[in-house]
């Protein structure tokens, strides 16, 4: 079972962190601006190396038959992503949009929307975190 997840979330999980540096469009102003402290491709190493070693103590395989430890540069090498999942996810064909838009036509994820949309989940949780923290209510002037 936890192999066939990384079998699935593997490269899903490489796309998280965003389009390589040179094919981001906003990389370079973040970093200038300071928005963003580290880059798509740093992040993405970073998870790699650490994912690694956790992958060998767990037993598990990654679905990359080009990883690899390069000794020069300190780095786990990975094969090349194909962004065609990602592309498809971000156009609206993921394999959960029907779903998601059934829902929305169906007013579930209204719920969370107000006095019209119910709220009643809404507000559950912000009367059990209230409750919780009492400490962090705001005080009204």
């Amino acid at each position: 079972m936890v192999q066939d997840a990384v079998n699935r979330w593997w490269w899903p999980s490489l796309m998280m962190f965003g389009p390589h540096d040179k094919d981001s469009p906003h990389s370079g102003d973040s970093m200038r601006w300071g928005i963003k402290r580290i880059t798509n491709d740093e992040l993405r190493q970073k998870f790699v190396d650490a994912t690694v070693p956790q992958a060998k103590v767990l037993g598990v395989t990654l679905p990359d038959p080009e990883l690899k430890w390069d000794e020069e540069r300190g780095h786990y090498d990975f094969g090349p992503i194909d962004w065609s999942e990602f592309l498809n996810v971000v156009a609206g064909h993921g394999p959960c949009n029907r779903e998601r838009l059934a829902d929305a036509r169906q007013g579930l994820r209204g719920r969370c929307l107000g006095a019209r949309g119910g709220g009643g989940l809404c507000r559950q949780a912000g009367a059990a975190r209230a409750a919780a923290r009492p400490h962090d209510r705001p005080t009204r002037a």
